[in-house]
């Protein structure tokens, strides 16, 4: 019982000393409800704007070699895509992204097509380019139906059935969800943001009660009474944990219902409570982590500069498995589910897809996080134990 009420005087100790700093305490609970959810919508609209406006407005092409090809040139102003005067050095204007794509029309093309020869057409563009996709995409679905639709009027002309040239019809059934379509966008940035938010929310705390005590020279008088260590330390990660809660929560609520404000894109945002409570079950654990390792870390440190350095690469472990997962995508395995950052993602995007998770799965994942959460926090302890703590300098 003792034990327990150590803990609580030293959690309460700790909110108490955090709330004396206002300033701090505001950008603890608020920097990533107000950041996060307006970056995720940013995104969105952005993005959406861009598909709206090189989409459905008429599509300008420089074209080279027009005149040799009048009829295909018909067609595509009737998809939407006209032709325009060609610059007069075109490879130097894709690069410096003047234009984003050209056509180039062969001047055999006439010919050719008089001889029932493929006759050639050049897309021009810089794949690194973003801004060239669609007006790429939309150009070239343009030329295939037009070169299908020319190549079915030949066979015709010849009395044979177009069909004779196509074997095989492919068709294209999408097994994917609706939720899991919408989810396409979120998938990429705000797995990582939720694990960030939750692996470094009461970082703020947790240096301070560590390293600024030792800077401060407040800890050795701490440690001098009889409270154990574990309680102590314990005490001080609980603080933290429940800052580091609040902000998560503050986070997942922000970004529910900021996204009904939002366009098309920002409503896949609207997550419902039970996918909120998911998020919280998957995300604690790693806040437990999170907290638990840099109390370990900040320990030993002599000073709040010292501690802070961690952080540069403490914020980059989160980004491991999004990026690798980008590089080289896996298939859900059980063994996933026990590698801290890994499993989180795994998870979060389950949730984001709107899919069953299994009991199996959670029971994993449970075991797996809190036991690693559990070793931090006897290395937290065992580092506690170490009477040099106690001096500063």
């Amino acid at each position: 019982m003792n034990m327990f009420r150590t803990v609580f005087t030293v959690m309460r100790k700790e909110l108490r000393d955090l709330s004396r700093d206002r300033r701090t305490l505001a950008l603890a609970l608020f920097l990533g409800p107000l950041l996060y959810p307006a970056l995720m919508l940013g995104m969105g609209y952005l993005t959406e704007n861009r598909i709206r406006t090189q989409v459905d407005k008429t599509l300008e092409i420089p074209m080279v070699g027009a005149e040799h090809a009048p009829n295909l040139v018909k067609f595509l102003a009737t998809n939407g895509i006209t032709a325009a005067p060609a610059p007069a050095n075109l490879d130097t204007a894709i690069r410096s992204q003047e234009i984003d794509a050209a056509l180039r029309i062969s001047p055999d093309y006439a010919e050719d097509w008089r001889n029932g020869r493929p006759a050639l057409v050049e897309i021009i563009r810089d794949s690194t380019r973003r801004d060239a996709d669609i007006p790429t995409q939309r150009l070239q679905a343009a030329l295939n139906a037009y070169s299908q639709q020319v190549g079915a009027l030949r066979l015709l002309a010849r009395g044979i059935d177009a069909s004779v040239a196509r074997p095989v019809n492919i068709g294209l059934q999408d097994m994917a969800t609706p939720e899991a379509k919408q989810g396409m966008l979120l998938s990429v940035l705000l797995p990582y943001l939720l694990i960030l938010t939750s692996f470094i929310g009461g970082a703020y705390l947790i240096l301070d009660a560590t390293a600024g005590e030792r800077e401060r020279q407040s800890l050795e008088p701490l440690l001098a009474t009889p409270a154990p260590r574990s309680a102590v330390v314990s005490g001080k990660i609980a603080a933290a944990c429940m800052i580091g809660l609040a902000t998560l929560l503050l986070t997942l609520l922000a970004f529910k219902f900021s996204a009904q404000f939002a366009g098309t894109l920002g409503r896949q945002l609207n997550v419902s409570f039970l996918a909120i409570g998911k998020m919280l079950l998957i995300l604690v654990p790693m806040l437990f982590i999170g907290t638990s390792l840099l109390t370990y870390l900040a320990a030993s440190a002599k000073s709040m500069k010292e501690a802070q350095s961690h952080m540069t690469w403490l914020m980059l472990l989160p980004m491991i498995p999004t990026f690798a997962l980008m590089a080289n995508p896996l298939k859900s395995q059980p063994w996933q589910f026990a590698v801290p950052f890994l499993a989180q993602n795994q998870l979060l995007l389950k949730v984001i897809r709107n899919e069953y998770i299994s009991a199996q799965t959670w029971g994993i994942y449970v075991a797996a996080a809190f036991g690693v959460a559990a070793l931090l926090w006897y290395a937290a302890v065992r580092r506690y134990h170490q009477e040099k703590l106690a001096i500063a300098g």
